[in-house]
């Protein structure tokens, strides 16, 4: 004979409901971010191809009428975005190499070695992560006259390696405290230095880690424009960075009309950062939640 269900089994469950409606509301936020995102990047892409009028015209959404290529050309050679970009290239990939290496050491140290000022130090460079760039900005241009590093790539690297390593640290420092320590104890018993254990052992295993800060980083300072515009001024012009140049265009354009061009080279800037997201999105993922899940 079959039982008839209880009350309980057939009631509804308000929290399940709940969970489901709280679901719903945050894709649809999700939804209505990637679009405030995604909108305007795809805007300045098209607008790169778009004559003045059509920019300034009634329907400055419609598609482009021809896809003209002319306005990056000037763009790369007129605005000297060309030179501007592979400043921009050899600046960042200097400084992030430098960061990530001198950050996971001592990220390295301060997580898997007890010392006398170990929370001091740590606490020194996290307290880097509340101090604004811009408070430091005459006391940097003051520093680098001095030192006679004003106007050169090797200044600004310096500053970008000094600025990026509060949050290196801070991140690698909670990684590496999620790493097991019998493998490195087991290295040390075979007879590894502790520099082969970190550089051999230790620094492999932490590599969805290090792949997450390496594009934080990379795009951090390939965005980067109050330290740039301090540092290498207009004195200086074959040395600027794309940041820079993109400014000049800006203040140009009101005199030489030439809108397409400048979003051309915002496109020029904008592409090369998203290929490397798009290409890293899954160990940027895995590193971000690696700590989450060991």
């Amino acid at each position: 004979m079959p039982v008839a269900p209880s009350k309980a089994a057939t009631a509804p469950r308000p929290r399940r409901r709940s969970i489901d409606v709280f679901s719903s509301l945050s894709h649809v936020a999700l939804v209505i971010w990637a679009i405030l995102v995604i909108f305007p990047i795809i805007w300045t892409f098209l607008a790169s191809f778009k004559t003045n009028t059509e920019l300034f015209g009634d329907n400055s959404l419609a598609m482009p009428q021809n896809f003209d290529w002319g306005s990056w050309g000037r763009a790369w050679d007129k605005a000297h975005i060309g030179l501007y970009m592979i400043n921009t290239v050899k600046v960042v990939a200097v400084s992030t190499f430098l960061t990530m290496l001198f950050g996971s050491m001592a990220a390295y140290v301060l997580a898997r070695y007890t010392f006398f000022g170990n929370r001091a130090v740590y606490l020194l460079f996290v307290s880097g992560l509340s101090f604004p760039v811009f408070l430091a900005l005459a006391p940097l241009w003051l520093t680098m006259k001095n030192l006679g590093l004003l106007g050169t790539h090797t200044g600004l690297i310096l500053v970008y390696v000094a600025y990026s390593l509060p949050f290196t640290v801070f991140f690698l420092t909670a990684f590496f405290r999620t790493l097991p320590s019998s493998v490195g104890e087991a290295a040390m018993m075979d007879g590894c230095s502790h520099t082969r254990t970190f550089f051999q052992i230790m620094l492999p295993m932490a590599k969805p880690g290090l792949i997450s800060i390496t594009i934080f980083n990379v795009i951090g300072q390939w965005n980067q424009y109050l330290l740039p515009i301090v540092l290498l001024p207009g004195d200086v012009q074959d040395k600027w960075l794309i940041t820079q140049g993109i400014a000049n265009i800006s203040t140009n354009a009101g005199y030489e009309a030439d809108w397409a061009g400048l979003f051309a080279a915002l496109s020029m800037a904008i592409i090369p950062v998203l290929i490397i997201y798009i290409i890293f999105q899954r160990q940027i993922q895995s590193g971000l939640t690696a700590g989450a899940t060991k």
